[in-house]
């Protein structure tokens, strides 16, 4: 194996054990479910605990060309609660530029949405569906608010229920313990690996359609 397949190896094991700890597992925990996957001897619980403070949550929205913000929500049964799941959409790259859990949907909860992308990658034209809160929010931050393209509709439906199913997923097998209104602490942290793999997955695969339009 090449020092390069190596590093990729280790790349992905450190990308699952920070899977399987951000779904519940504990460090020693992680620690046995990932030592089949090494040759030689593991990975102690300590090495999971230096990765976990390595994982830098600043880089999972790393998208750097922002054309446009396609915009929607969707809810979602966490436990015995309901929740809105807000996601916001590059429609070129098709990365995931972020996404918010609240518990009420209305215009107030749409403008700091808003406003967390904007601080992030500067003020672009809005594209959602009829919801009004949207062109309201808009307003409010001089934002430029379009409706729903067929194409865009297309890419955030699909990228939206996708979510949807893996953080419902992710309920089931890992439901909150919390009596009362759980403050999902827990889902935020597992979404943030969630998407960040997303991202990572689909850059990955624009830069192989990239390097195959060059080959050929």
């Amino acid at each position: 194996m090449s020092i390069l397949e190596r590093e990729r190896t280790s790349a992905e094991i450190i990308m699952y054990a920070l899977y399987l700890y951000f779904l519940g597992l504990s460090f020693r925990d992680t620690s046995k479910a990932i030592q089949p996957l090494f040759e030689e001897k593991g990975r102690s619980h300590v090495a999971i605990w230096k990765w976990v403070q390595r994982f830098n949550p600043k880089h999972v929205y790393c998208c750097k060309r922002v054309s446009a913000f396609l915009i929607d929500e969707t809810m979602v049964q966490i436990g015995s609660d309901e929740a809105w799941l807000w996601i916001a959409i590059e429609p070129i790259h098709k990365q995931i530029l972020g996404v918010y859990i609240s518990r009420h949907r209305n215009m107030i909860v749409a403008e700091s949405f808003l406003r967390s992308l904007v601080k992030v990658y500067g003020k672009h034209t809005v594209y959602s569906d009829g919801g009004t809160w949207y062109p309201e929010a808009c307003v409010s931050l001089g934002l430029k608010h379009r409706l729903h393209t067929s194409y865009g509709k297309s890419v955030i439906e699909r990228t939206i229920e996708y979510l949807k199913d893996r953080t419902e997923a992710f309920d089931d097998y890992y439901p909150c313990i919390k009596s009362g209104l759980c403050n999902m602490l827990h889902v935020n942290k597992w979404m943030i690996l969630f998407i960040f793999m997303h991202n990572s997955t689909m850059k990955s695969n624009i830069n192989l359609i990239n390097l195959t339009r060059f080959v050929s």
